[in-house]
């Protein structure tokens, strides 16, 4: 059975993982700029220019408390449930916190996957707050 608490934690999570997926893909424009002359120093001087760019660094430290909340929720919520509804509300707070940086939204299909994903999630949710474990048979009653 899934607790308020830690409904509430997949949803932060979802939320600072799925907000800042958008925010970190514009901090890292230009660094196709950056040239080096060895592979070591190239890979130092895109972390220099990534670690020193503001636009990419409050993203990333977000997204990163927000793999901190995961992993503890983790410890106290089922596998089955924890994976499939954070990273399907990310999905969709990726796709709209995109769309509100007026990124290509993708159409009726997305539009129509959002729903579908949406009453995915909805469903695990209510059958997890019910406390029905779906994959279980009950033998003490008879199957019909």
């Amino acid at each position: 059975m899934v607790t308020i608490v830690e409904l509430l934690s997949l949803l932060l999570v979802s939320v600072l993982w799925g907000c800042t997926n958008p925010l970190l893909k514009r901090g890292t424009e230009g660094i196709e700029e950056v040239s080096e002359t060895s592979r070591v120093s190239q890979l130092l001087a895109e972390v220099k220019f990534l670690f020193s760019n503001i636009k990419y660094l409050v993203p990333f430290l977000l997204n990163q408390s927000g793999s901190v909340v995961y992993y503890y929720t983790l410890s106290t919520t089922e596998l089955s449930f924890a994976v499939p509804v954070a990273n399907s509300l990310t999905f969709l707070c990726t796709l709209l916190t995109g769309k509100l940086l007026g990124e290509e939204f993708g159409g009726k299909e997305a539009v129509a996957g959002m729903f579908l994903t949406l009453a995915g999630v909805t469903l695990c949710v209510i059958s997890s707050i019910d406390g029905q474990d779906t994959g279980k048979l009950n033998m003490t009653q008879p199957v019909l």
